[in-house]
Formats: C-alpha cells, sequence, structure tokens
C-alpha cells in the first residue's frame, strides 16, 4: 500500500532523480517539476499528500510558491516542505511565516527527509478534547476555528498560518504553561532545524498584531508561554 502523493519542485536534475528514487523506494509516489509555475499547475488539476520544495526555483522563487498555494482556499491545507541550501535562520522564519510545514537544509540525508516527510503526513494538528470548539473567545479576543479567523474587539486581524496556529495552541491550553520545546512540537509538528528563538520571534509578532489583547500571551520565564485564564 503506498504512503502517499508526493509533488517535489526542484530544478536541479540530480536532486530531483535522487529525491524521486529515495521516494519512490519508501513506497511513495512522487511527481516532479523544475518550476514554480508548472506546480502551481499541477496542483490546481491532480491531489497530492505534500509538496516538497526547493527555495532557489528560476523566475517564481519556492517562496513565491508557497505563498500562492496557502493562499488557495484548496490548497491551504496541504503539507509543504522547504527544501534548500540556504541555511539561516531568517530564511527558515520566513518560510514558516508562509505557512511551511517543515524545512530542510542541503545536503540533506535521505533518510531523514523520508522520515520527517513520513512525521508530517501522520501528525498534524490534533485536537486534545477540550479543543473541538469553533469558536474560541477571551475578553477581547476571539478566535474562529472553522473560518480560520481572529479578531480584537470585533475587528479581524491578519495572521500568518503559523501565527493563527500558535495563537490557536495557546488559546486551547489556556492557563497551562506551554514550553518552547512543545509548542515547535506541536505548531510546527517537528523537533529540530527549528530553533526556540523562532518561537520567541514568533511570539512577539503575534502581541504585536493582537494589541492589546497581545498581554494575555503571558511568559513564564525559563519555560515557554501560557495565555492568561483571564484579561485583566
Amino acid at each position: 500500500m503506498g504512503q502517499g502523493r508526493i509533488l517535489v519542485v526542484e530544478d536541479d536534475k540530480h536532486i530531483s532523480k535522487l529525491i524521486r528514487y529515495n521516494l519512490e523506494k519508501a513506497g511513495f509516489q512522487c511527481s516532479v517539476t523544475i518550476t514554480g509555475e508548472d506546480a502551481l499547475a499541477l496542483l490546481d488539476q491532480e491531489n497530492f499528500d505534500l509538496v516538497l520544495l526547493d527555495i532557489m526555483l528560476p523566475k517564481m522563487d519556492g517562496l513565491e510558491v508557497c505563498r500562492s498555494i496557502k493562499q488557495k482556499e484548496h490548497l491551504s491545507g496541504l503539507p509543504v516542505v522547504m527544501l534548500t541550501a540556504k541555511g539561516e535562520e531568517v530564511d527558515r522564519i520566513v518560510g514558516f511565516e508562509l505557512g511551511a510545514d517543515d524545512y530542510v537544509v542541503k545536503p540533506f540525508s535521505p533518510r531523514e527527509l523520508i522520515l520527517r516527510i513520513k512525521a508530517i503526513l501522520k501528525r498534524g494538528l490534533k485536537p486534545e478534547k477540550e479543543e473541538s470548539k469553533e469558536i474560541i473567545d477571551a475578553g477581547i479576543l476571539r478566535i474562529d476555528v472553522s473560518r480560520h479567523k481572529v479578531s480584537v474587539n470585533k475587528k479581524e486581524i491578519d495572521l500568518t498560518p503559523m501565527e493563527f496556529k500558535l495563537l490557536l495552541t495557546l488559546m486551547q491550553r489556556q492557563g497551562r504553561v506551554q514550553s518552547r520545546e512543545k509548542l515547535l512540537d506541536d505548531v510546527w509538528q517537528i523537533e529540530s532545524e527549528v530553533t526556540t528563538r523562532t518561537i520567541d520571534t514568533h511570539v512577539k509578532r503575534l502581541r504585536q498584531k493582537l494589541g492589546r489583547a497581545g498581554k494575555m500571551i503571558e511568559t513564564v520565564r525559563g519555560i515557554g508561554y501560557r495565555f492568561a485564564e483571564e484579561e485583566d
């Protein structure tokens, strides 16, 4: 039985051939495109379970492709793994801000790549029992889970996919301290490649966007963060 269908977007023929070989060996079905434009066209025509996306592509780069995927309603939930030679944290942050699920730096281990893909396809943001609410209110802050909308004082706030997932996770666990490591695991669904500094960066931006409601995300020194039980 197949593992799933993967779209590889990579313009280096040697790398795409290596990736395809290892994916198919692991039981995945695999399609390859060399441009972002071709990838988006194929995604509109066929169904895939995950996109493995190189950043350094001709014309439309991988970040722009990722942004386009996440902006399309029928593709917004499609997992995206960024694949690139860039290893700086700022590049990882940009990718995650656009909604990427993981970030693998070249040169990479094919075995690690397969394990990461399997983990992403297996996991997803699994709600806890108390996380089944469609609407979550906390003072002036409201999150509409099904519509993927956040509002403060009835004014809609524009959040990136990762900011939304981070806020949702914190609100669903209101009053409970969440370590940075647990947030990395539950929100980004990975345990490495992203540093705990990335969490701090996202929390800072999230607080700024939420304005007065941002203070409800409390820092627990030396551990992580907690969403306040009541607004002060």
